[in-house]
């Protein structure tokens, strides 16, 4: 079968392929709310790991044959939850890679346990002024079209942040050039894994993300 996961750009490195490696056939899966970098910061990472990359949310509209907005306008949330849930399974089952979830994804127990049992959780964890900033002049969340949007997006994150920590790893996510949130993500994966980074200088060079003059910003699209 033809996998339709997007590779990154990115440069391999080492220490990332070692990770890889160690993972054992298992999936990397981000979690955490919108705007907190999962599409942007994960094909960094697939493509520093030498994985695949999948964006969960593309596959559901694939899979609908429309938009995320539009199935929430004309099925509801629960048939949205439902088909979300059927996708993430799918995608667990034809790893390894690195995959994206939607903001609501990690707060299905069923989903939850799927993820535990063929991949490895990190939780994009950041702050509600974040998230704000990187969302505010999108009109693409539904969750996200009432009165007061950051009133609901702090309600949001009083009831997921609870759950969200029951990922296997946090790493914060802020400000910063994706890469560095990338490096960080690889290094915690080579600690919580056992995975020695690689000696000599050609290795120490290869694993050192290439400059960036200004923060990214993320792209990652869903309900919330």
């Amino acid at each position: 079968m033809t996998d339709p996961a997007l590779r990154s750009p990115a440069e391999p490195s080492p220490l990332a392929l070692a990770v890889a490696r160690a993972l054992g056939g298992r999936s990397l899966v981000l979690v955490g709310m919108m705007g907190a970098g999962k599409s942007s910061v994960g094909r960094r990472l697939a493509g520093r790991m030498g994985l695949p990359f999948v964006d969960a949310d593309n596959e559901i509209e694939a899979a609908a044959g429309m938009s995320i907005p539009d199935i929430f306008a004309e099925h509801g949330e629960p048939y949205f939850r439902a088909g979300e849930a059927r996708v993430i399974t799918r995608l667990l089952a034809d790893g390894p890679r690195v995959l994206a979830t939607g903001g609501g994804a990690f707060m299905n127990p069923g989903t939850r346990a799927m993820i535990a049992s063929r991949g490895l959780s990190v939780w994009l964890a950041a702050d509600l002024d974040v998230l704000m900033r990187r969302i505010r002049r999108r009109a693409d969340r539904p969750l996200l079209q009432t009165d007061d949007p950051e009133a609901t997006l702090a309600k949001l994150i009083a009831e997921r942040y609870p759950v969200y920590a029951e990922a296997d790893l946090t790493v914060q996510s802020r400000d910063v050039p994706h890469d560095v949130i990338v490096e960080e993500i690889v290094a915690t994966l080579a600690d919580r894994l056992g995975v020695a980074p690689p000696s000599g200088p050609v290795a120490a060079r290869s694993a050192v993300p290439p400059a960036t003059p200004a923060p990214d910003r993320p792209t990652e699209k869903g309900p919330a």
